[in-house]
């Protein structure tokens, strides 16, 4: 063997091995796969097993946009999440600004299996302060405070938005976890 197949072996024999590990994972990671015995045999999510990101920019309506705020796996092993998480709005100094996201029971709440690598989301909409015209001493955030779901521990994103510093009126409301990434056309 010369030395150039011989680096050509070594490259693809690397390949070949990189496949073998990533495939299953790969494999696990597709969108919408999970079952519930998977659910049932894996541990829930600790927040120190997640990265928690949000996928920008949001998609505008009338009085609102919608955010897709990502839960991606970063540990070595499986884990599963479950219902909503806990999100607010806070201040640069990590303080709570106006009450916690409402939760929309209009999806099921189904268990999602994540598999190291894979991720979830959860969509998150964030009303226009504008309509009608807050009355709540609006101010602007400097990130969103979010409790994966059935956790203590907080994580904080940084992001700004308009929000209210006092508590009351509405205006961040969260969906259930669903399996894979809200963004269209992302996968990991």
């Amino acid at each position: 063997m010369n030395l150039i197949s011989r680096k050509h072996w070594r490259i693809a024999a690397a390949a070949v091995t990189a496949a073998m590990i990533l495939a299953p994972a790969a494999a696990l990671a597709a969108p919408g796969q999970h079952t519930a015995p998977a659910a049932a045999s894996a541990p829930g999510c600790a927040t120190s097993d997640l990265m928690v990101w949000l996928g920008i920019p949001g998609d505008g309506t009338a009085g609102s946009t919608y955010y897709e705020l990502e839960l991606s796996n970063i540990s070595h092993h499986t884990c599963t999440l479950f219902g909503f998480p806990g999100v607010s709005a806070v201040n640069r100094s990590g303080a709570q600004l106006g009450s916690p996201a409402t939760r929309d029971h209009g999806d099921p709440e189904l268990p999602v299996t994540l598999a190291p690598l894979a991720t979830a989301h959860v969509v998150l909409q964030i009303r226009d302060l504008s309509f009608p015209p807050a009355t709540c001493q609006p101010t602007n955030a400097a990130g969103l405070k979010v409790y994966p779901p059935n956790t203590t521990t907080a994580t904080v994103v940084p992001f700004q938005f308009p929000a209210c510093a006092k508590s009351g009126p509405i205006f961040l409301t969260v969906r259930t976890t669903e399996a894979g990434t809200g963004i269209p056309f992302y996968s990991t």
